[in-house]
C-alpha cells in the first residue's frame, strides 16, 4: 500500500536554524522537494535565484495576491513571502513529497488546506542566543535584528499550533530529532 504524499512545514523565528536544518534534510532525504518561496526582500549576497527565493517586485507580488496565485502568503519584516499554488499542486500530483521553510502565517494558511501536514517549529535556546545568532550572520543592520527579534517573539507565541517543537540549542540533536519525525512520517 503506498502512502500519500506529505507536506513538512517548518517554522521558527530568524536565527534559530530552521534554513540550516532545511539544507541538512534535503541532503539526507533526495525523495523530499524544497518548495521555493517568492519573495520582495533583495537577494542577500549568497543566495540565488530559484535556489534559495524567487526574487519579484512588489507590483508583481500583489497581483499575485489579486489572481490567488498564492497557496500562501504573508508580509514579513516589511517584505511579502509566498508559494505558488500550481507548483505545489503539480508537485503533489507527481507524488512527491515537499518541504516548506516558512513563517507561521503562512503554515496556518497551508494547514488549512493540507491538514495533514507535518508541523515542526524549532526553537531557539532562548532570545539572548537568538540575538547573538543574528548579529553573528551578520546579513541585517541592527534595526532590522530588532524588528526580527520583536517578530520572534509573536512567531514563538505560536508554536503550540505545531505537532513538533524542537529547540535548536546543538544542531546535530536538533538534526537527529528533526529526523525521527520524518523517518516517523515518512512515505514509504
Amino acid at each position: 500500500m503506498k502512502t500519500e504524499p506529505k507536506l513538512y512545514i517548518i517554522s521558527g523565528p530568524s536565527g534559530a536554524g530552521k534554513s540550516t536544518l532545511c539544507k541538512k534534510l534535503l541532503e539526507q532525504y533526495p525523495n523530499i522537494i524544497f518548495s521555493v518561496s517568492y519573495t520582495t526582500r533583495k537577494p542577500r549576497s549568497f543566495e540565488t535565484e530559484g535556489k534559495n527565493y524567487f526574487f519579484i517586485n512588489q507590483e508583481e507580488f500583489v497581483l499575485g495576491i489579486k489572481k490567488n496565485r498564492w497557496l500562501e502568503w504573508a508580509k514579513v519584516h516589511d517584505n511579502y513571502y509566498g508559494t505558488c499554488a500550481n507548483f505545489v499542486k503539480s508537485l503533489l500530483d507527481k507524488k512527491n513529497n515537499i518541504l516548506f521553510d516558512i513563517d507561521t502565517q503562512g503554515a496556518e494558511q497551508i494547514i488549512r488546506t493540507y491538514s495533514d501536514a507535518v508541523t515542526i517549529f524549532i526553537m531557539p535556546p532562548s532570545g539572548a542566543e537568538l540575538e547573538n545568532r543574528l548579529k553573528k550572520r551578520k546579513t541585517d543592520n541592527i534595526k532590522i535584528i530588532k524588528k526580527r527579534l520583536g517578530n520572534a517573539v509573536k512567531e514563538i507565541e505560536k508554536k503550540n499550533m505545531y505537532s513538533y517543537v524542537i529547540i535548536n540549542d546543538n544542531l546535530d540533536k536538533a538534526f537527529e530529532k528533526l529526523c525521527a519525525i520524518i523517518n516517523k512520517k515518512k512515505k514509504v
